[in-house]
């Protein structure tokens, strides 16, 4: 499991944060050593009224130990391995709190340690306590069969997304089939009759006429990329030029370009609020969902609790009603009958808190299972969105590109391919 921990101060903050239940879906106080009171707050404020008699600042250990997302871990799992960590930093014996949160479908723990040895009046070194968490880590990972993170195995790995900002931004491009492209552009001028009809044909299929500084007239698409129009269209210059003239009638290329600019930034906006608005909807109705989902599972879980109450206070009564009372329980005693019964209401009662504490962690591994499943719900909805906007993101860095390309080296004189601006390198997402 992964293990994070730090020294710090801030006895009642810390205190509150544990016991937070609006972030949290359950909190549970599992255990508090070695501490005076019977609550967190209190005992925190213990360690820090102590460390007042020494030079000490940072007078508390927290540690939270978070398994991997789809296993299911036992209480006995997080005590041994917390158990193993005091052992090996040094805090064995100092008092301590554990606490339960379960969030967003996943089941962690959180472990504070007082730092202040109470004979020695001194705070306890924890040297290289990171790397001693990080072998304890890697050792319950082997232990217990599960799928060890790359940090784990190398720390060079820690970090799969170090992207530069421009990289993370490259602009994506569509390539278009050259015959469906010229197969287009002559279809419109066999269908036009005059420079307005193939303008008008041209714009029904994404195109723009524009007038370019050394082909006369051209065609701009949406991303930008200009093509000569007599050789896309498969006729002589001659031919364009009598229905065009010298092109004066139509406006530059980089006039067009920033008019469609405008009309695509204009556009993309619109999806992007789009997509934006309906993520935050499948949000909410999943959050509502979650909340309700919370509400019914802590009703199981007090339920749960009040039924194994009762049926202990039953089974004890069973247990005590046993054990004879007046001369039949000193005749009982005399021929070791009495003694038989207490061994066998003790194996019954420990036998009755394993059976509570498995019926308890089946309900809570029910109970996450269910979580996790509306989590990854969410995940996935949020990850469509942010797809989405990824690639409306990188359009937009196209579109503010399409307007800083030098217009005079937009078409080569000695070919049929649109110019191809140049892309920056970078990874694929």
């Amino acid at each position: 499991m992964i293990l994070k921990a730090s020294q710090r101060a801030g006895a009642k903050q810390l205190a509150w944060h544990l016991l937070n239940e609006r972030d949290n879906e359950h909190v549970s106080v599992h255990e508090l050593r070695g501490f005076v009171a019977d609550n967190l707050v209190d005992a925190f404020n213990e360690s820090y009224a102590l460390s007042r008699g020494t030079r000490c600042t940072q007078f508390l250990f927290s540690l939270s130990l978070s398994p991997p997302e789809r296993e299911s871990v036992r209480v006995e799992v997080f005590e041994k391995a917390i158990t193993d960590i005091e052992a090996k930093v040094g805090l064995a014996g100092q008092p301590r709190a554990i606490v339960f949160h379960e969030k967003e479908g996943r089941r962690h723990a959180h472990c504070v340690w007082s730092r202040i040895d109470p004979e020695r009046m001194r705070a306890i070194n924890l040297s290289h306590f990171k790397v001693k968490l990080r072998d304890v880590s890697r050792k319950l990972y082997i232990e217990h069969g599960w799928r060890m993170p790359a940090g784990l195995i190398d720390s060079a790995e820690r970090d799969p997304l170090n992207v530069s900002r421009a990289e993370w931004q490259q602009a994506r491009r569509t390539e278009q089939d050259a015959r469906a492209l010229k197969a287009l552009f002559q279809e419109c001028w066999a269908a036009s009759d005059s420079a307005a009809g193939f303008q008008h044909a041209l714009d029904a299929r994404g195109l723009m006429l524009a007038r370019g500084d050394r082909r006369g007239v051209v065609a701009v698409d949406f991303r930008g990329e200009v093509y000569a129009v007599a050789r896309w269209a498969g006729i002589p210059t001659k031919a364009v030029r009598a229905r065009f003239g010298d092109g004066a009638m139509l406006r530059p290329v980089a006039e067009v370009r920033a008019q469609i600019a405008a009309r695509l930034n204009e556009k993309l906006t619109g999806f992007a609020d789009e997509t934006t608005r309906e993520f935050e909807e499948a949000a909410a109705r999943l959050e509502a969902k979650r909340r309700r989902m919370v509400v019914s599972q802590r009703g199981e879980r007090r339920d749960l609790a009040d039924a194994q109450a009762r049926r202990s206070v039953e089974e004890a009564r069973t247990r005590s009603q046993r054990l004879r009372k007046g001369l039949l329980g000193i005749w009982d005693r005399v021929v070791g009958r009495h003694a038989k019964l207490r061994r066998q209401n003790e194996i019954e009662t420990d036998a009755a808190a394993r059976r509570d504490a498995v019926e308890r962690q089946a309900l809570i591994d029910r109970q996450l299972a269910c979580r996790r499943e509306l989590r990854n719900e969410l995940r996935a909805t949020r990850s469509a969105h942010l797809d989405e906007l990824t690639w409306l993101k990188r359009d937009f860095v196209e579109i503010d590109s399409m307007k800083q390309v030098d217009m005079t080296a937009e078409v080569g004189p000695h070919t049929d391919e649109p110019h191809k601006r140049r892309r920056r390198s970078g990874p694929s997402f």
